[in-house]
């Protein structure tokens, strides 16, 4: 057999071989400000330079939604938003041949889902070529009852200065051309000052049936390690471990807080130190008629009495560190 054969035999086997491991992932990406194209071609090629096979869909219209069967895993390009669109999607599908596990590409501004998971958000070369691994993390899911529908969240719900801060920062535009940093330092600013002036308000709440009610400032229950604008209030907590992180902010804590935060502010990294409680289920009742859930900011017309339970591994991700 001449040379050539020989190098043609051992071509055709690693071709094989590669044929035998490659994936179709969808791509659903949000393209947000900038050129869309460019980056829809920048992220199908980096996703077949690895040797997945990529189908592309936008986030911005309906047809993303439409899953086929043959996919193995899908992609998605974005931030906590996003993420939460194409989990709402999975967790409504009615025929689900098989699971779909999640791979992250953050490109959001705060990504505290992908902080959460150590999945880096600079360079997304090395990303991509760990879903070789095939290592999924499961993800539990909140579940809230109490409101109109029944809700759901993969970072939080909670009161008090997070919903404040959602409520302002309405009034304070950023610019498209605004870096993720300049975002994030935006929020920060206006957390400080609400931290210091936000009165504190009554809330009744039980930790798996331990009472716990008192006055705060902020009540979060938490599936991740931070909120909002990258703010690590539970870092012990595992969205995989069947527990919420249930974080309370007294008066006699709000100095803390405030330190916190302006640290954060000058550059200084560091998690808070204030109380964060473990739990499956979670009954409270805050006295105002503001809350958020996820990134979505909820006002009632009155308040509200709220039961959250936590529903263990309904999602999957790929490539958690």
């Amino acid at each position: 057999m001449s040379s050539y054969s020989n190098r043609k035999t051992v071509r055709d086997v690693y071709w094989n071989i590669r044929t035998d491991f490659m994936k179709i992932a969808q791509l659903l990406h949000n393209p947000g400000a900038g050129d869309e194209e460019h980056s829809r071609k920048d992220l199908m090629a980096l996703i077949e330079s690895e040797g997945f096979t990529c189908r592309y869909a936008s986030t911005k219209k309906d047809d993303w939604k439409e899953l086929k069967s043959d996919v193995d895993f899908l992609v998605v390009a974005g931030g906590d938003g996003t993420v939460r669109k194409v989990a709402k999607r999975l967790l409504t599908r009615k025929l689900i041949e098989k699971p779909l596990p999640v791979a992250l590409l953050p490109s959001g501004t705060a990504n505290n889902i992908a902080g959460t998971l150590n999945i880096p958000t600079t360079d997304p070369r090395p990303v991509v070529q760990s879903w070789h691994t095939d290592r999924r993390k499961k993800f539990d899911v909140g579940l809230v009852e109490g409101l109109p529908k029944k809700q759901f969240f993969l970072e939080g719900i909670g009161y008090g200065v997070f919903p404040q801060l959602m409520k302002e920062m309405k009034d304070h535009p950023v610019n498209s051309s605004d870096s993720p940093e300049d975002k994030l330092r935006t929020a920060l600013e206006i957390l400080s000052n609400i931290v210091q002036t936000y009165e504190v308000q009554s809330c009744r709440i039980e930790v798996d049936g331990v009472d716990y009610s008192g006055e705060y400032l902020l009540v979060e229950v938490m599936n991740i390690r931070s909120i909002g604008p990258n703010l690590v209030l539970a870092p012990a907590a595992d969205p995989g471990d069947g527990l919420f992180e249930v974080v309370l902010v007294s008066e006699s804590q709000r100095d803390g807080l405030v330190t916190y935060v302006q640290n954060r502010l000058q550059g200084v990294e560091g998690d808070y130190w204030g109380t964060a409680l473990k739990g499956k289920s979670i009954h409270m009742q805050w006295e105002d008629v503001e809350m958020h859930l996820d990134d979505q900011l909820i006002k009632s017309k009155k308040p509200r009495s709220l039961q959250m339970t936590l529903s263990e591994g309904l999602l999957s991700f790929l490539g958690a560190g």
